[in-house]
């Protein structure tokens, strides 16, 4: 039960932080890389582990490093998705080799965790889409 309850809370506390970057991006007039910011703090959060560092690490790795810590597969889904999103924003703000490597990261795990990205509609689209259908 307590289990359930913490995996629970840390997907919650990631979905908060989509929800506010979103909204933000709806309001308009926010730094794109201010959004990217909110989810990766939401990232590490939602691992235990020193986001930073994990999302440093080259695409094989993260998918890897995320396997071994025993991270649960709901919240890896829920990390690949954001990775996907925060990559969008980080277009938005000019930074494309940044850009380039979060969705990498979050294709990696989506390949390694059998789930899909949703690639066509975009990453805010993909993630709408994703959080109506839970």
């Amino acid at each position: 039960m307590f289990e359930h309850d913490y995996l629970m809370r840390m997907i919650m506390q990631l979905i908060e932080a989509i929800q506010r970057s979103i909204n933000m991006s709806k309001a308009g007039g926010v730094d794109p890389a201010s959004q990217a910011q909110l989810l990766e703090d939401a990232i590490g959060t939602a691992t235990d582990l020193d986001g930073g560092t994990l999302l440093s690490l080259s695409p094989d790795s993260i998918a890897n490093i995320l396997d071994v810590s025993g991270t649960d597969p709901q919240v890896v889904e829920y990390v690949g998705r954001t990775l996907f999103l925060e990559s969008g924003y980080l277009a938005q703000a000019g930074a494309t080799d940044l850009a380039t490597l979060r969705a990498e990261q979050a294709l990696a795990l989506a390949e390694h965790y059998g789930f899909s990205l949703d690639e066509e509609l975009g990453p805010e689209a993909a993630m709408e889409a994703f959080l109506a259908s839970r």
